[in-house]
């Protein structure tokens, strides 16, 4: 199989992946409102997804790089099929509040673990030998994310939010057919040892073990709760913010469409931007970027504001995304690269839950200029911690970064 296809087939999973991503936990709300739950409940059940989903994704990476019967491909398999048959159920079944919470946070939850197993697929598959341009997938992607919430919006408005749930399942039907026939074969294999993982340290079979085997990655996902603490913020209530610049729910459309578009072209080029520059400086200014971001919505008075900010997701999270997929590739070991993966999405995961406890208590009580400087301190706080990760910790694996 050519480049072409590979990257074809690695590109309709996240195509995929990206759309459920967009019914799912985008429009998670919408669906639960409709159910009758009131805004607190749906909170519980987000922070209940999000808190099982950061717990979650640790453990079952672990299994994962022991090797055996369950691969990322099986997993990717496995956790479609999951969600496939919670989104049956929704949608179908005439269920009691228990049911729906249960079932709804087993969805989101699944439907979040298997995204950092989706990326350490590409990169397995690449060490056998497969030329995948995951840049390119990954930021078709987000445009399929962008894509559906445009189409999603005007077709709830219209026919309701059971939509959502229908939706899904054909997505997970087609993610089914795609992953099944997705694979090498058993011959491929990869064409060489990886030098930068021989410098590497060796596998971690401890949480506290990987982090000692990795210190500067450590403190990076520090910094990487506190960068999705602000950028969480402003997902999570960015009508709000339009709101208070004058706006209503069309330009909240916009704005999610513009930030989710700007991030194809971006990661479209990361593979050659990371011929140029190492991922973990990379890393070290996205963090910058997501501080300008939310620290123009401080001093934001109008629409042109709200999009000027939105605009910096080209810097922000469009470069985060591939730099750490690629910070793990390259620096760790490989019974290590399914963790390192994991680890980073379950310190976004974690940065969320913070966000949302704490983001709604201060809009309530002190406004959202309180609410935004909150996240804007959060987020300084985040930027000298990659700076010290990098810096302090990070000389030697800089250095494997650029050999």
């Amino acid at each position: 199989m050519n480049r072409k296809l590979w990257t074809s087939g690695y590109t309709l999973l996240n195509v995929m992946y990206f759309a459920a991503f967009c019914t799912v936990h985008a429009y998670a709300a919408v669906f639960l409102l409709y159910r009758g739950f009131t805004n607190t409940q749906i909170g519980v059940v987000l922070a209940v997804a999000n808190i099982s989903s950061a717990l979650f994704q640790p453990v079952i990476a672990g299994v994962i790089d022991k090797g055996g019967w369950l691969t990322n491909r099986r997993f990717i398999l496995i956790s479609c099929l999951i969600i496939l048959a919670g989104c049956v159920s929704l949608r179908f079944v005439s269920a009691s509040f228990s049911f729906i919470f249960i079932v709804f946070a087993i969805v989101y939850m699944i439907q979040f673990a298997y995204q950092p197993v989706l990326t350490a697929l590409c990169f397995e598959y690449q060490k056998k030998g497969c030329d995948i341009n995951y840049g390119l997938s990954r930021g078709l992607g987000s445009a399929g994310f962008a894509v559906t919430s445009a189409f999603v919006g005007r077709a709830v408005e219209k026919k309701g939010a059971p939509l959502l749930m229908s939706v899904t399942v054909v997505i997970m039907i087609i993610s089914i057919i795609a992953i099944w026939f997705y694979r090498p074969s058993d011959d491929r294999v990869s064409s060489g040892p990886d030098d930068k993982h021989e410098e590497a340290a060796g596998p971690s079979k401890t949480i506290t073990g990987f982090f000692a085997a990795y210190p500067a990655f450590g403190l990076f996902a520090v910094a990487t709760i506190l960068f999705f603490f602000s950028h969480n913020m402003i997902n999570d209530f960015l009508i709000q913010i339009v709101r208070s610049c004058g706006g209503s729910e069309t330009e909240l459309g916009y704005t999610n469409f513009l930030q989710a578009i700007l991030e194809l072209p971006v990661m479209a080029a990361s593979g050659y931007i990371l011929k140029k520059v190492s991922p973990s400086r990379l890393l070290v200014f996205s963090g910058v970027a997501f501080f300008v971001k939310i620290l123009i919505l401080v001093f934001a008075d109008s629409l042109l504001w709200v999009f000027v900010s939105q605009s910096f997701q080209l810097f922000a999270y469009a470069v985060f995304i591939p730099a750490s997929a690629y910070y793990v590739s390259t620096v760790m070991a490989d019974d290590d690269q399914v963790k390192g993966q994991a680890y980073f999405t379950s310190a976004i995961t974690i940065g969320g839950v913070f966000s949302n406890l704490v983001s709604g208590v201060i809009l309530d009580r002190l406004g959202i200029k309180h609410m935004l400087v909150t996240g804007s301190a959060v987020c300084l706080l985040g930027v000298l911690a990659a700076f010290a990760a990098f810096g302090l910790f990070g000389k030697k694996k800089v250095a494997a970064d650029e050999a």
